[in-house]
Order: C-alpha cells, then structure tokens, then sequence
C-alpha cells in the first residue's frame, strides 16, 4: 500500500516548496528510487527543472520533464499531465489536486507550505487518503 508523507513548512514562498521537493527528490534519488514530481503547470515544471540543477553546490539529480525524448532512462521526472510511461517508486505532489494515479507509488510526499490556502488544501488531500485508509505521517519541519 501507498505511504503518504505530508512536509509541512512554516515558509510561505512557493521558492521554499520547490527547494523542498529538490531535497527530497535527491534524497529518494541516492537511495536510488525513481521519482515523479507532480507540478501544478507547465511554468513551475520549467522553474522546478532549473533549479534542480543549481539548488545545492555539489549535487547532481538527473532529471527531465515528462515530455523529454530520454523520459524513461531519467531517475527524476517532473511532468503537470498524465504519467509518462515510467515506473518511478516516490511521488512529490506540488499540485493543488491528488493526482489520480498516486496508487502506482511506494511512496508519496505532499509538500505543504505555511500559507493558509495550501493548509486548506492540504487538509483536503489528508482527508482523501485517510478515508481511504493510507499510512499517513506528518512532518513539521523548521525552515
């Protein structure tokens, strides 16, 4: 069954959630798991790619967006449509819905920032996976 972390921060700028999802996507990516990241559009897919190249001195992420020609040899992908055909094992949702293949995963992190609208939905999505009864676990971090 599906594991759902929720990575609640205090920070309310949505820079803070992508770094967040770069940090847990190189996490999953040295414990070499394959990883989809869930945007909300196609203009946080472009800013989320860019920055995963420079978001930490000395780290690399082998990614792509989920249109890219090389989609199924990347270990992270980042797409805002449909699930390209790959197998990875974490989902990071950046997007204001659940999306409705999360099940394909081992694991899923729901990255919630500090402002009021995404506690709202945030809330609405740990609703959803706890009545459908998924290991749910959330983690307050400080910055």
């Amino acid at each position: 069954m599906t594991r759902v972390d929720f990575y609640v921060s205090p920070n309310q700028a949505d820079e803070a959630n992508l770094l967040l999802a770069c940090r847990i996507a190189e996490k999953a990516y040295s414990k070499n798991n394959r990883v989809y990241i869930h945007v909300q559009d196609v203009e946080q897919a472009k800013r989320l790619d860019d920055l995963l190249w420079v978001f930490r001195d000395g780290s690399f992420v082998p990614h792509c967006q989920s249109l890219a020609e090389h989609v199924a040899q990347a270990a992270v992908v980042i797409g805002c449509d449909v699930l390209p055909e790959i197998t990875p094992e974490v989902l990071i949702n950046l997007a204001d819905e659940v999306p409705n293949f999360f099940t394909r995963f081992e694991r899923v992190a729901e990255i919630v920032s500090g402002t009021e609208p995404a506690r709202i939905i945030a809330r609405s999505h740990f609703k959803f996976y706890r009545e459908r009864g998924y290991p749910l676990e959330t983690h307050e971090l400080n910055s």
